[in-house]
């Protein structure tokens, strides 16, 4: 099963952390995919230094600086991601 939302993040980014730390509260902790995108040369030349990205459903939705409001209201737009 394909995670519904997925973090694109790097290692040592506090924004990632931050972003994290925000869909932990809001979903749960391993309710999303976390990918680290200095682990494959097409996610680094994607992403670059965009980080973090918040995607749903394999669209990027969200990048940094990703705050809670943002994050959440774009959960509640897409009820399948909404902690049960």
């Amino acid at each position: 099963m394909n995670p519904r939302v997925v973090l694109y993040e790097r290692d040592g980014c506090h924004l990632c952390e931050d972003a994290a730390a925000l869909l932990d509260a809001l979903l749960g902790p391993g309710a999303y995919a976390r990918v680290d995108i200095d682990a494959d040369d097409e996610l680094v030349l994607r992403y670059g230094f965009r980080v973090p990205v918040v995607a749903v459903n394999g669209v990027d939705r969200l990048e940094a600086p990703i705050s809670a409001p943002e994050l959440r209201a774009l959960l509640v737009s897409d009820p399948g991601t909404a902690r049960p």
